[in-house]
């Protein structure tokens, strides 16, 4: 008698290790960086030259201007030369640049230090790998691992972080930035699987055959509006959190059980009706949802009364929820759409937009809390959740090919 099939909705062995290994990845240099975040601009104050808001605003920002800058790049050359080459040397980079801003004796080498950190632009290549190492069907169950390893060391930097530069100093955590980059060089050598022998043979696309998709066009602009909403929004929540009553300190008490509290609600819906056929619908109702949040936002900063920290803690909830699912399907849905041969081309355009949002959303949400307030901010948030509403309305959920 043979052996009975594996189910087609369960990973195998080695679409197991591709994504541990990926999401290990992803969560050593995403530690790294969020590390840094929540002290960096009380830190850089103590450099020479910290008294120059705007140069102190560059070195937070140059990051985000270089990844998006090569992402394409980074993501043509994984269809070329090989993933795995391309993550390695990305990896280098990204060290090099912790290293030089741990370094750095001054403000403006530490500008030079984060630009050279976001030179290292290898989320497509990964993004890439994991798509050629997993099949459609378990490809959302895939990016989902992905995006909870971010969450998660994204919340535990927020505990982290301001323990570790009172004994460390923002010199220091660079430091462990440049330790974590150096062991996913070796996550990437001795555990991510070979890359399959047909990417190396087959023929490679080019940019053209990604920019004009139109499944493609829908799912950029969703990504570019999502990371502009999420990142706007955290220009007046930790305002409204101190309002409530939470110390800064203490905001993690609110992020971390809404993280977690939303990858249970996440698994318990987004896999089993996938598997239904209803991706579709629990997308748009994702995208729906977060409008929503963003008009109880508006509701509870017009009132005029100090907002209850349970009331944002729900609102987070509902947030994280909606944008876990998403953070998941998107990418998952990117990689199945784009042309085989330019799917690191195409997940390069993808990542470009999303860290495009994130500059966008941080440019644009500081000058509307400062010229308009917190009610201007989140009304425009959920018109651009409606208007992306609209543009993936007449999205299909592709069909599951063949495995690779």
């Amino acid at each position: 008698m043979s052996a009975p099939s594996v189910p087609d909705t369960t990973m195998t062995p080695l679409e197991r290790r591709s994504s541990a290994s990926l999401a290990l990845i992803f969560a050593l240099r995403m530690l790294g960086l969020f590390l840094v975040l929540p002290v960096f601009a009380l830190e850089a104050h103590k450099y020479p030259g910290g008294e120059d808001a705007a140069l102190v605003g560059m070195a937070m920002g140059i990051y985000g201007l270089t990844q998006g800058l090569l992402q394409i790049p980074f993501g043509m050359a994984s269809d070329r030369l090989g993933r795995k080459p391309v993550m390695v040397v990305g990896l280098v980079i990204f060290a090099a640049g912790s290293a030089m801003a741990a370094w750095a004796p001054t403000l403006p080498w530490l500008v030079a230090g984060r630009a050279l950190q976001g030179a290292g632009a290898i989320s497509a290549a990964v993004t890439a790998l994991l798509a050629d190492q997993t099949r459609d069907v378990v490809r959302t169950k895939a990016m989902a691992l992905v995006g909870a390893s971010i969450g998660l060391v994204f919340a535990l930097s927020l505990v982290l972080s301001p323990l570790l530069a009172a004994y460390l100093g923002l010199h220091g955590l660079f430091a462990v930035t440049a330790t974590l980059a150096l062991g996913g060089i070796a996550v990437v050598l001795w555990w991510v699987p070979p890359e399959p022998a047909q990417h190396v043979d087959q023929a490679r696309g080019g940019l053209l055959s990604v920019l004009g998709h139109p499944a493609l066009l829908r799912l950029n602009v969703g990504v570019f509006v999502l990371h502009a909403v999420q990142l706007a929004m955290w220009v007046a929540l930790p305002g409204m959190l101190v309002r409530a009553g939470l110390v800064r300190d203490l905001h993690w008490q609110v992020y971390l059980p809404a993280v977690l509290a939303s990858f249970v609600v996440m698994g318990a819906a987004l896999f089993p009706l996938e598997k239904r056929g209803y991706l579709r619908a629990v997308f748009l109702a994702a995208i729906g949802l977060i409008g929503l949040v963003q008009l109880a936002l508006l509701a509870v900063s017009s009132s005029g009364a100090a907002p209850g920290v349970w009331m944002l803690g729900l609102l987070l909830l509902l947030f994280f929820c909606g944008f876990n699912v998403l953070e998941a399907s998107q990418p998952s849905l990117a990689s199945r759409v784009a042309p085989a041969a330019s799917r690191g081309a195409a997940l390069g355009v993808y990542n470009t937009l999303q860290s495009l949002g994130f500059f966008a959303g941080g440019a644009v949400g500081g000058w509307l809390v400062q010229s308009a307030g917190p009610q201007a901010l989140f009304a425009c948030c959920a018109v651009a959740m409606l208007a992306w509403l609209v543009v993936a309305w007449p999205m299909q959920a592709p069909a599951p090919r063949a495995a690779a």
